[in-house]
């Protein structure tokens, strides 16, 4: 099927082939008729990407300090080659359209194929919307009305923040497609509607129904006191896109005392403090189409908020704009600048930057390709040894791992969305992207899975990649729960011809420094300090979520585990966690205490409220009157060492070194990178350190 995407980096917009995702889930899978192209968020998009690098900084300050901060910590070429990454990237376009349901998820009742629907899915023939983010088009309303929901939901959330009263007069800043909307909205409220925009064309569409004003030829507090009786306005709407404080300045001085502003749109909010306090003012940003909006439980598991609790829901916010539709009460034609051909889209981004129009709606083929696997390449692998299928193409897929597998033979990448890994296909020369990862579990010629999805994927797609009879490589953690890791077990004891290989992305132990730190310690005693400043990470990021993520401990401290298994030389005995602030499963301030059976000791450090222009990562080994000190992977530092003092390099944790033997392994063969135990006991460590935290006591393993 067809998608619209934007480069990040160069600014091009394209039309691309991309595999058409399966249902998921709580989804329902559309077959796109039209959507609509908001020029305000498109046209924003397309000028960042146009921009230069110093441009681009200078509109995120913020980032370029993280880079500073990431440049001191992991070097200069480790940073620059993130940024890089990060930037040098396709995003989906679009976010308002409608068309007819093909297929239904999982625990979907109320819809069925053949519904007409709307939906927040981007310009592509086929998406794939979880259920609050779809809503059933009424029979006699058109494609052309019922794709502006989305974005006149936009419009409508921000007015419910304002909570106008009949009467009321309230002024909209912006009259671009939201604004219009906006505007409309509010007249059908019974508000006195005042527009601004120095823009003709758009002044010209809404003057027939409010009066408006253009804020470069006019006084506008001053008309504005002159229609309010000198009271001022009861409420302003910012909906225009603009760096400048001035917009918020004027709100502010268009007010009438105790008013209220609410911002939809981007504007400069250096406020003055004089401005707000002399008229008691209130100021609140709306968020997208309203509650539940970037809420996991409420949009991918559709978990939804109680209608007493939460009336106005972004779900139920469409459906509000739908029976606006369904009345005639809301007239969106005159918004309609053209309708375009989907393969015409150059004719509107080429000129997007400049474009007078307010509202383009692209039309899309009614017979559309529906398959699962998109082919880029005729490169064939058979008779070779090592061909590899890559499950995930996020950000570790992108930024480490695939850069560093420039001379495997791949043959697969999937992904969910089937999106990121048709981008990835064309970057890196990989003959077939999926949005189905069976396919590639049931290639013959595939040897070796790569599996880099979301953690609470990783054991069940693991069973799944050694019952067909693959080796197989997860990036950590191998499982999130203990039963998890009891079917791998299983499943890995079951007699000849049992599983091949499992490998699990535990680095660190491939690392330069760490191997030059075994060969100096050989088999001595040690007592180890593993320090991590890992850097906070919001609450509502997946990772924190037990069931998703599995918690920062679970999720990415096991690294550091086996770490400390690898340079001991010993299993675990025991261990014993303690937390800061309101220890639970997913605490991420925490020391893990750890003895081991041959009577070496230590402690990891897992720590989030650091500072970021500290090193991440610090190892200290103690043995025999000497003592290691490894800084970030980058510098070993040995004391009492007649032969070693320093061995300084680049960044190293040890990816290449790992990548490298994994491949040499699956083609030529040999023993496994890490042993199964070994991969299995840090698993089981990381879970009696949770164990631990809830008994406060010391956990044997």
């Amino acid at each position: 099927m067809k998608q619209l995407t934007q480069n990040l980096r160069t600014g091009k917009t394209a039309l691309q082939e991309v595999p058409a995702p399966l249902v998921r889930k709580g989804c329902v899978l559309i077959r796109t008729h039209k959507s609509l192209i908001s020029s305000g968020t498109e046209k924003m998009l397309v000028k960042f990407s146009n921009a230069n690098l110093f441009e681009k900084a200078r509109q995120h300050p913020e980032k370029v300090k993280r880079a500073v901060s990431k440049i001191k910590s992991d070097g200069l070429v480790p940073a620059v080659r993130t940024i890089y990454n990060k930037l040098d990237q396709l995003i989906p376009l679009g976010y308002s359209n409608v068309g007819t349901v093909i297929a239904v998820g999982e625990e979907i009742r109320d819809l069925k194929i053949g519904d007409r629907v709307i939906s927040n899915g981007p310009h592509a023939e086929i998406v794939c919307v979880p259920r609050n983010l779809v809503a059933k088009v009424p029979d006699h309303v058109p494609d052309e009305e019922a794709v502006f929901t989305v974005i006149a939901s936009v419009a409508l959330q921000g007015i419910r923040l304002l909570s106008p009263a009949i009467g009321e007069t309230v002024v909209v800043t912006g009259l671009g497609l939201t604004g219009l909307l906006a505007a409309e909205i509010l007249r059908l409220n019974g508000c006195r509607v005042i527009g601004i925009d120095p823009d003709e064309q758009k002044r010209a569409i809404a003057s027939k129904n409010i009066t408006t004003l253009n804020p470069d030829m006019t006084d506008a507090e001053k008309v504005v006191a002159e229609l309010t009786n000198g009271m001022g306005a009861d409420g302003v709407i910012i909906t225009a896109s603009s760096g400048s404080d001035k917009i918020i300045s004027q709100a502010a001085h268009i007010l009438r005392k105790r008013g209220k502003i609410v911002l939809i749109g981007v504007t400069g909010l250096h406020l003055n403090r004089a401005d707000f306090y002399e008229k008691e003012l209130t100021f609140q940003v709306s968020c997208s189409y309203g509650p539940g909006r970037y809420d996991h439980d409420y949009e991918q598991k559709g978990i939804d908020y109680p209608l007493p609790f939460a009336r106005w829901t972004e779900n139920r916010n469409f459906q509000a704009v739908l029976e606006l539709l369904s009345s005639g009460s809301l007239n969106v034609r005159p918004l309609i600048s053209e309708v375009i051909p989907l393969a015409d889209f150059k004719s509107v981004y080429e000129n997007i930057t400049f474009s007078k129009s307010v509202a383009i709606i692209l039309d899309y083929p009614k017979v559309v390709s529906n398959h699962s696997v998109t082919r880029f390449s005729d490169e064939t692998f058979a008779g070779r040894k090592g061909v590899a299928g890559i499950i995930g193409a996020g950000n570790f897929t992108r930024t480490t791992m695939l850069p560093l597998l420039k001379n495997a033979d791949l043959k697969y990448i999937a992904s969910a969305d089937g999106f990121s890994a048709a981008e990835l296909a064309r970057k890196y020369g990989i003959p077939f992207a999926t949005c189905d990862f069976q396919e590639i579990l049931n290639d013959k010629e595939i040897d070796l899975v790569l599996i880099t999805t979301q953690h609470q994927q990783h054991a069940a797609m693991v069973l799944k990649a050694l019952l067909a009879g693959k080796h197989v490589f997860v990036e950590k953690p191998l499982a999130i729960f203990q039963a998890e890791l009891d079917e791998i077990i299983n499943v890995w004891q079951k007699p000849e011809p049992g599983p091949v290989s499992l490998t699990v992305g535990y680095n660190r132990r491939f690392s330069l420094h760490v191997r030059k730190m075994k060969l100096l310690l050989k088999d001595s005693l040690v007592n180890v300090i593993i320090t991590v400043n890992a850097g906070f990470v919001p609450a509502e990021s997946w990772i924190h979520d037990r069931a998703r993520g599995g918690g920062r401990i679970i999720g990415e401290a096991c690294h550091f585990v086996d770490l400390f298994i690898f340079i001991t030389g010993s299993r675990i005995e025991a261990v014993c966690m303690n937390a800061a602030g309101n220890a639970c499963e997913t605490s991420d301030n925490a020391s893990m205490l750890l003895k081991c059976k041959n009577g070496s000791t230590g402690v990891i450090n897992y720590f989030s409220n650091g500072n970021n222009a500290y090193a991440k990562e610090r190892i200290e080994v103690y043995s025999l009157g000497r003592t290691l000190i490894l800084d970030n992977f980058r510098t070993l530092t040995g004391y009492g060492f007649s032969t070693f003092t320093k061995l300084k390099t680049q960044q190293d944790k040890g990816h290449k070194q790992q990548f490298g033997q994994l491949l040499e392994m699956v083609r030529n063969g040999g023993a496994p990178l890490i042993p199964f135990e070994e991969i299995v006991h840090t698993s089981q460590v990381t879970f009696a350190a949770l164990e631990s935290l809830k008994t406060f006591s010391w956990v044997k393993i």
